[in-house]
């Protein structure tokens, strides 16, 4: 079987549901876990909702050392509050962007999938500003009369946004959750070139449930689980806005700061030299929101680092990435692990002058 491209995977991750504890059908642990077959060793499911495949390395002997990547799976999206007169009434599950509501197409997981539209009330019967409409005035329409809706729909039912990723000019995709689909697709597409590439270290590929609400639960207890070596987390970062020097088709960005280990960051840079890797920088001086705090504090502690994919327009339905990011962030990656040994696990802790 053929393999798809890097942008027809990010397409096809891009168009699954997953919106944070979301369990219905075409979800994204199921496809994730499809992808992650054909390139591991074995896929495993944790009762979160997280997906590991496994990739064996060519070590003998004990301790076996592991590399876990970490890319979360979940996405941005909606709950539905109150039922009101046969619309929806509904809050955000992970941060939305109230700018981009108006107008978005919507799949409301009730008793059964109903497309809806998000409307609120016309400019013309405001009573305060025409341009200020915030997400408490907006509602869900399913097109149906309030019975039908009271039958079909409950508080508490989750809503994704209906979002058939779009290509753009200079080869870029927009669509949904490339927050954080494109890191997911990273991870497999890593994994796809270590079946090319001899690695001695197991691997641990994690797409980690639960992100985007900040519980961090996948990153929590898969940290946990598989007690690593060393760990690489997978998330996204803005692009091509004034306040960060980060820019699309620049390649991925190591993040320089306290919460990324030296040993590790030292490698990945030097590593995108060696390679001729186009790559990028950014400081970080406090927490990312990532899963890459909850990795590195667990059990007496997980050397990491965070690695991010430029993305436009994040937290909308609209994101946009480069699938050449994609690549290099795969190739990276695959080289890292390639060149795990002992050594490396050595240069982990500082050396002490006596």
């Amino acid at each position: 079987m053929n393999r798809p491209d890097t942008a027809e995977l990010i397409k096809q991750l891009s168009q699954a549901v997953g919106v944070t504890g979301y369990r219905g059908p075409n979800r994204i642990d199921e496809v994730i876990a499809g992808m992650l077959a054909p390139c591991t060793d074995r896929v495993e499911r944790d009762r979160m909702g997280s997906v590991v495949g496994v990739r064996l390395g060519r070590q003998t002997g004990e301790p076996r050392r592991r590399v876990m990547l970490a890319a979360h799976l979940d996405e941005i999206g909606a709950v539905v509050t109150e039922i009101d007169r046969g619309v929806l009434r509904f809050t955000e599950v992970g941060g939305l962007d109230d700018r981009v509501l108006m107008g978005q197409e919507v799949t409301v997981h009730g008793r059964r999938d109903l497309p809806g539209v998000i409307g609120s009330i016309p400019p013309h019967l405001q009573t305060g500003p025409a341009d200020k409409v915030d997400l408490e005035k907006m509602h869900i329409d399913v097109g149906l009369p309030p019975a039908q809706v009271a039958r079909l729909v409950r508080v508490g039912d989750l809503v994704s946004f209906t979002r058939p990723p779009l290509e753009l000019q200079n080869g870029l995709i927009s669509g949904k959750a490339m927050d954080n689909r494109a890191s997911v697709a990273a991870m497999v597409a890593c994994l796809q070139q270590l079946s090319r590439l001899q690695h001695q270290w197991d691997v641990y590929a994690v797409a980690t449930a639960d992100e985007e609400w900040g519980g961090y639960v996948g990153a929590t207890t898969q940290a946990y689980a598989l007690h690593p070596d060393v760990a690489i987390v997978l998330d996204v970062t803005f692009a091509d806005v004034s306040e960060i020097e980060v820019k699309l088709d620049h390649g991925p960005v190591v993040t320089l700061g306290p919460g990324n280990h030296p040993a590790v960051r030292r490698r990945l840079l030097d590593l995108c030299r060696e390679l001729e890797l186009k790559y990028q920088v950014e400081a970080l001086p406090g927490g990312a929101g990532t899963d890459a705090y909850a990795i590195e504090i667990s059990r007496e502690g997980v050397p990491t680092a965070l690695v991010s994919i430029p993305v436009r327009n994040m937290h909308s339905p609209v994101e946009v990435v480069h699938p050449r990011d994609v690549e290099r962030t795969a190739r990276l990656l695959a080289h890292f692990i390639a060149g795990l040994d002992e050594d490396f696990v050595q240069a982990l802790v500082p050396k002490v002058d006596n």
